[in-house]
């Protein structure tokens, strides 16, 4: 089996209403990259990544001279053909070997009839459980949702995912707002849910000295883990000399080499694995490898997916034996998808990991067009900056809080 063609399509799939983060929003929408990659016996495998445009197809397309005539079985050389360490200091490619790698894995699922999880050693678990993703949110005037910034307003949130999905695991997106309003949130949520698990995630904006203020003040709580409160390794390993809850990183272990300095450092307990982040669904199980022979807890992370990455990240859970936390996922945000049968559904909490060979989906072609027109349409958005707050950057550490109920 050889590489004959490499395809990319940018697609924007909209949202129930704009999530708001720590570097600004996302602004009522995902737009992703959708990648094929067509082989010469009639197979295609497909890949996601994040972010969109010509630029990001030019660079999927760029790999061409790299890929064609490449045997898709062979994921250890296509690694290093893409991301040879000492050429990657000068071109990350990651992300971009991410969705390339999940069209091979794909192909290979297909070809052998089996399914991605049985090319890493087989399924522990045949359905992943995922937490609540609760963002403080703008409200979507066509959608009628949307709007959450006051504490009875997430616990709301809480409630109807958790009516409507089975959720028994919740998680706060913060670092919007000043911690101490954030707190107040956070405690409301864990005292409306006290039998489920709570963890709070304000992407790495809070002090060292406001993180350990701020956790100890939620120790007592239901807590599964305190996830970046703050920036660095070093500033991860003061926190958790002193606040008497489990971390956990999305931010900073993001590569082997990360990795081993907080194994040396003890600078966290929990790694949370993305597939996209660490460059694939093969290394980021390696990753979890390293995580268990070092008494590591590990979570699957989300970088705001459709149906295909989603499908990496079940794999990923469905083999992982010390994955003991809930996985996160943007999903249940996402109006539809370009997955055929649109969105894969929830059942008491989790989603079953896809029985299909490869990664166990396929495109629905009206969708990706329909889509794929929506973003030509609307075109992309800065991740960075948020549409209701003109001339507002996030500058850390003088960050400027936004106050609840003003844009």
């Amino acid at each position: 089996m050889k590489i004959t063609d490499i395809k990319a399509t940018t697609v924007t799939v909209p949202l129930e209403a704009p999530l708001r983060h720590a570097a600004g929003a996302h602004w009522g929408r995902f737009v992703r990259t959708i990648v094929e990659v067509e082989t010469n016996e009639g197979l295609t495998g497909l890949g996601e990544m994040g972010g969109g445009g010509e630029s990001a197809e030019a660079a999927i397309r760029s790999l061409g001279p790299y890929l064609i005539g490449h045997d898709p079985m062979q994921l250890e050389a296509l690694y290093w053909k893409i991301c040879n360490p000492t050429a990657s200091l000068y071109n990350n490619r990651l992300q971009l070997h991410a969705a390339i790698e999940f069209a091979c894995i794909d192909l290979i699922g297909k070809k052998l009839g089996i399914r991605a999880c049985d090319l890493l050693g087989g399924a522990l678990r045949e359905s992943v459980p995922f937490a609540s993703y609760l963002f403080f949110r703008y409200p979507n005037e066509q959608t009628g949702r949307g709007g959450e910034d006051s504490p009875d307003a997430i616990v709301r949130q809480a409630q109807d995912l958790t009516d409507q999905h089975g959720f028994t695991s919740h998680k706060l997106k913060a670092g919007v707002f000043h911690p101490d309003y954030e707190l107040e949130v956070f405690q409301a949520l864990a005292a409306a849910f006290r039998d489920h698990r709570v963890r709070i995630d304000p992407n790495a904006v809070w002090t060292v000295e406001e993180a350990i203020r701020i956790g100890r003040a939620i120790e007592e709580l239901n807590n599964d883990y305190f996830e970046d409160p703050c920036w660095g390794l070093e500033g991860m390993r003061r926190v958790r000399e002193r606040v008497r809850i489990p971390t956990a990183t999305n931010t900073v272990v993001v590569n082997f080499e990360q990795l081993a300095a907080c194994v040396r450092t003890n600078a966290v307990d929990v790694i949370l694995l993305d597939t996209t982040f660490w460059g694939g669904l093969r290394q980021a199980w390696k990753a979890g490898v390293v995580c268990s022979t070092f008494q590591r807890g590990v979570a699957v992370h989300s970088s705001g997916e459709l149906g295909i990455q989603l499908a990496t990240m079940l794999h990923l859970g469905a083999c992982l034996p010390n994955m003991t936390y809930a996985a996160d996922a943007h999903y249940h945000h996402l109006t539809d998808d370009v997955i055929v049968g649109g969105k894969m559904p929830y059942v008491k909490g989790r989603i079953a990991v896809p029985s299909g060979p490869g990664l166990g989906i396929e495109l629905d072609r009206d969708r990706v067009r329909r889509y794929s027109e929506l973003y030509r349409e609307l075109g992309g958005y800065p991740y960075d900056r948020d549409p209701h707050r003109r001339g507002w950057f996030s500058i850390w550490p003088e960050f400027r809080w936004a106050e609840p109920g003003r844009s």
